[in-house]
């Protein structure tokens, strides 16, 4: 056993046992196969189930045995854990001495709790769901930061075109802020998708599910000129079906993207708190401003629910009423 000094003090095993960990795969496997969920969600259901494994094998508790009462005594001990370390160096350096444990995480880790002990209770692992009575927490609808459209297009005329890289980061957010795509959606294309003469993407959103996005001309007409001029000589000798690729020939990443946005809403002067997904919010918010139908701009962003498109709405008429306050006589 270890202390964590990450988890603010509190004693975890250093590895799920044998048995935890065949039983967060097995979960985990059955979720992607039945129901398509993303690496991301993969990813961050492991990371939680693994470390709740740990903290409870101390404590001589199987991950898949654990109570109501466990799993509860596990949030507390969380929450309080990262409020001492929050109290004892402050609020900077307490997000450093561990893993922010705010609503949003408290709620992921209890999807991600709900998924594993149903699956168990469907395999007939186990009679109950002690997850059954457990409530998240209700999360704040923040919203989206978007761009104004002269800062889309500050920002779409920062990379430098003299180079390879700054083509290709043209093209890449021209692509991005035309077609609303996500930021895994767009570094992760290939030739195949990208039907530059009918002026459409094709992309597999989450859940494996398929949508055709138009792009409108100048995106098209960057991208070609990318593909024309600066991939060629990025590509080098490096063979890849990647539309995007890196100086070294490599396929593009998110982290590689966020750090692109960055750099040039710097060199234009930009700041607004930005995010990965700043053109699409700005996408789809200027779409709305000049009246798109709500229903579209959903099948365009791939959304599954209405509801999860209808905060753009909230974000226009922010702005309407901010305009109004600004320019109006008795605003």
């Amino acid at each position: 056993m270890i202390e964590e000094p990450s988890t603010g003090g509190l004693l975890f095993a250093p590895q799920p046992t044998a048995e935890d960990l065949a039983g967060i795969d097995r979960v985990l496997d059955a979720l992607w196969i039945e129901r398509g969920a993303s690496k991301n969600t993969i990813d961050g259901y492991r990371s939680d189930l693994s470390l709740l494994a740990r903290w409870l094998a101390p404590r001589g508790i199987e991950l898949a045995l654990a109570r109501e009462d466990d799993l509860k005594d596990y949030l507390v001990a969380r929450g309080r854990a990262h409020a001492l370390a929050m109290a004892a160096t402050g609020p900077k350096r307490g997000r450093l001495a561990g893993p922010r444990f705010s609503a949003g995480s408290q709620a992921r880790l209890l999807s991600a709790l709900r998924r594993y002990y149903r699956f168990l209770v469907r395999d007939g692992a186990r009679p109950d769901d002690p997850t059954a009575r457990m409530h998240s927490p209700k999360l704040p609808r923040a919203l989206p930061k978007y761009l104004e459209m002269k800062q889309v297009d500050q920002l779409l005329e920062a990379p430098d075109l003299g180079t390879a890289l700054g083509l290709r980061d043209r093209a890449m957010l021209e692509v991005m802020y035309a077609s609303g795509l996500r930021v895994s959606e767009l570094v992760g294309l290939r030739h195949h998708q990208v039907q530059i003469e009918r002026g459409l993407v094709q992309v597999v959103g989450k859940g494996g599910k398929e949508r055709v996005v138009p792009m409108g001309e100048p995106a098209c007409d960057w991208i070609r000129e990318y593909l024309r001029r600066a991939r060629p000589e990025l590509a080098d000798k490096h063979r890849s079906d990647d539309v995007f690729i890196t100086a070294r020939g490599a396929a593009m990443t998110r982290n590689n993207f966020w750090q692109i946005i960055k750099r040039y809403a710097g060199m234009a002067g930009i700041t607004t708190a930005l995010s990965p997904h700043t053109l699409r919010h700005a996408f789809a918010t200027h779409l709305l401003e000049h009246g798109a139908d709500l229903r579209v701009v959903q099948t365009l962003l791939g959304h599954s629910d209405l509801s999860t498109t209808q905060i753009y709405t909230h974000v226009t008429r922010t702005r309407l009423r901010d305009l109004h306050a600004r320019h109006h006589p008795r605003g």
